[in-house]
């Protein structure tokens, strides 16, 4: 058996305005990113009508991000992102052997003494962001998860589970502007809402974890019953720094380890980071959207 899975993915979105857009810059993450366990092999962004400039560019947290300005009237826009990317199997983690959820904490405390470039990284990713906000309800949640001197890892494996029996996936009950507090408080939400909250619970408590956008695996893998909760979508899940094996994947709202049925687009402090296609716009009026995502192991 294999221990790589190459897909190929098709992400079509449509706005189709009520009036003519007169001016409009929009940024797309659309294009995967590599990492140790993924490669990107190829990608596309076909647009129509096309902009009068665009730009590739990395944003701030390494993405690929593409820019786009419309400088003449338009009362549609179509985005096309095709991919090929081959992912890597992850390999097996005891997650017992993680440090202790104390310790982690403690050395991501900020201090005036110089730290490694590691730390430094996950330093980014411990604050409160637009979305995310430390608060103690959140703390008080995961209580009986961090336990005293629990690996890191065990502890956020028991919260994502958690998390998961608790909350109840239920599509069109919130939208792209509901907070993580928001959705804790109704108790249902979908993809991003779950890792929203699972970040909130990781962040309060002095730990980092980030934001982690892509796509699922439309057809079950073999041996599965059924497809997974958030395929055919854009996906969303969270990724704990977890010393000394730095980070891991965490999917809250199927319960799971990220592995080879995942494919990241990219990774931040919340949605706000990575929408796939966010922008301003001078005119347009309403607008109605159209998403259609497709992925197909090859």
């Amino acid at each position: 058996m294999s221990d790589f899975v190459r897909y190929r993915v098709r992400h079509e979105t449509v706005y189709n305005y009520g009036g003519n857009v007169a001016h409009s810059h929009q940024l797309l993450h659309l294009s995967p990113r590599d990492a140790p366990w993924q490669t990107c092999l190829r990608r596309s962004i076909t647009l129509q009508p096309q902009p009068s400039t665009r730009r590739e560019d990395v944003d701030a947290f390494g993405n690929h991000v593409t820019r786009l300005e419309y400088d003449l009237p338009h009362d549609r826009l179509e985005v096309l992102a095709e991919v090929g990317v081959e992912v890597r199997k992850a390999h097996t983690i005891a997650a017992d052997t993680s440090d202790a959820w104390e310790t982690v904490r403690d050395s991501l405390v900020f201090s005036a003494q110089p730290v490694s470039a590691e730390l430094l990284e996950a330093l980014r990713y411990r604050m409160e962001s637009s979305y995310v906000r430390v608060k103690q309800t959140f703390t008080d949640y995961g209580n009986d998860c961090f336990t005293p001197q629990c690996p890191v890892l065990v502890a956020a494996e028991a919260l994502m589970r958690k998390i998961y029996r608790e909350f109840k996936y239920a599509p069109g009950s919130t939208n792209i502007r509901t907070s993580a507090i928001e959705a804790f408080e109704a108790r249902h939400g979908v993809c991003q809402d779950f890792a929203h909250i699972m970040i909130a619970c990781l962040r309060s408590r002095g730990l980092a974890a980030r934001y982690v956008s892509g796509y699922l695996r439309t057809l079950p893998p073999p041996g599965a019953d059924a497809a997974y909760v958030g395929a055919d979508a854009s996906h969303a899940w969270v990724s704990v720094f977890c010393p000394p094996f730095g980070w891991v994947d965490l999917d809250p709202t199927n319960d799971m380890l990220v592995s080879s049925d995942h494919i990241i687009i990219a990774w931040g402090r919340d949605f706000g980071d990575v929408s796939p296609l966010r922008g301003v716009i001078v005119g347009g009026g309403r607008h109605r959207l159209s998403v259609r995502v497709s992925v197909q192991a090859e």
